[in-house]
């Protein structure tokens, strides 16, 4: 057959590209799953594939009529003769077809005389496969089938592309969630994070000053990388020059966000708090956030207090700071408003006492972080947690 060989540098570079994607043995993917049934639908072909090239075999990240089966050999395939070509292939008798009679797919199982196939490109423009429609008995390809077939592989690549850089944007993000746990002496400290969908618009830092611990709970209007983008900018804001005053950061950060974010619509609540250990005095400044609170040892709540307005409103907001003291066996809890949508509805406060007493903090983070994830929770859900031990 007179495929079109690749060289040795292409090859290489192809086969990193798609080592790089992932996705190769992975489970079913529903959404490029739909893809190939509109697919059969359109061209009405017995059989379509998505087709991964893999340094010996074709795997097929998604398929129908193919009765399940996931794998071929890629010598003599028509996918690697397409990839070889680097364009549209189209083969309308195979049987005729002086390149393709003698394979083996065509003269064995399935026995192919029909093959249309387009190339995959991964992000960097190598190409690591195709999609392609195959029947059982000649026919043609007419022009405006062509230009579908087109459009639905670079609807596969985007659906590829958007799980790789989702993929990428969730590790970077979890590498910005701080990795460790401050040891502050005479304090327990635990929090959690959990993600509704793939990247965060929530965040939490926390880390010590001397005997100082600075924290903060953000929670970013929206969802997805846009939000998860904004988060990471405020992180990196609210960490920068950590001798700043509490108000001074959050004014700057608020400055920082009403102009770049002004034709958004995009805003940020936020608590952002100092404790001293040796005192258990709680400085903080509250922008629009208000879900931070004191159980005192007697399980009563104490909300904190200094509620402004969120941040990147565009409005220039005299803030102010507030204070409260914890006192040995008191808990101070903040968290995003995710967790309000997981917490018993007759009693939510009721729900987190209880956790907090018989489970301790990081039993109680853990308690939050399952039921978010084992309801499925529609929004993001951070909860931090210090509590200052008797």
């Amino acid at each position: 057959m007179a495929f079109v060989e690749q060289d040795v540098d292409s090859e290489t570079a192809r086969q990193r590209a798609l080592e790089a994607l992932d996705i190769l043995d992975a489970p079913r993917d529903e959404r490029v799953d739909r893809i190939t049934r509109l697919a059969h639908e359109f061209f009405d072909v017995p059989m379509v594939s998505v087709s991964l090239l893999d340094r010996d075999r074709q795997w097929r990240l998604s398929e129908y009529g193919f009765d399940g089966e996931r794998e071929a050999p890629r010598a003599d395939s028509f996918c690697d003769a397409t990839v070889g070509k680097g364009s549209m292939l189209v083969v309308e008798d195979a049987a005729a077809d002086a390149d393709f009679a003698t394979s083996p797919f065509v003269t064995g199982d399935p026995h192919l005389r029909f093959y249309a196939g387009q190339p995959l490109e991964a992000p960097g423009g190598e190409t690591v496969g195709t999609l392609c429609i195959v029947d059982t008995k000649p026919r043609q390809l007419s022009a405006a089938q062509r230009v579908l077939l087109r459009e639905l592989a670079s609807w596969v690549q985007a659906e590829i592309a958007r799980e790789h850089e989702l993929d990428h944007a969730v590790v970077v993000q979890r590498a910005l969630l701080p990795r460790r746990t401050p040891r502050m002496p005479g304090y327990t400290l635990a929090a959690t994070a959990v993600a509704s969908g793939h990247v965060m618009g929530d965040l939490y830092d926390w880390e010590l000053h001397g005997d100082r611990l600075r924290l903060t709970l953000a929670d970013v209007m929206g969802k997805g990388i846009g939000a998860g983008m904004v988060a990471a900018g405020v992180r990196a804001s609210l960490r920068t020059a950590p001798e700043r005053s509490l108000l001074h950061a959050v004014r700057d950060v608020d400055r920082m966000l009403a102009q770049d974010l002004e034709d958004l619509h995009m805003f940020v609540t936020a608590l952002h708090a100092d404790v001293e250990a040796a005192t258990g005095r709680v400085t903080f400044v509250d922008a629009g956030h208000s879900l931070a609170f004191i159980l005192r040892r007697d399980d009563t709540w104490e909300p904190l207090r200094s509620t402004g307005l969120p941040l990147g409103m565009g409005i220039d907001e005299e803030r102010s700071a507030g204070e409260a003291f914890l006192e040995p066996g008191d808990i101070l809890m903040c968290c995003s408003d995710g967790l309000l949508d997981v917490l018993d509805p007759d009693d939510p406060f009721g729900h987190v006492q209880r956790t907090l007493r018989e489970a301790g903090p990081a039993g109680a983070v853990a308690e939050a972080a399952r039921i978010a994830r084992a309801s499925k929770a529609p929004d993001d859900v951070t909860v931090v947690v210090v509590r200052r031990d008797a």
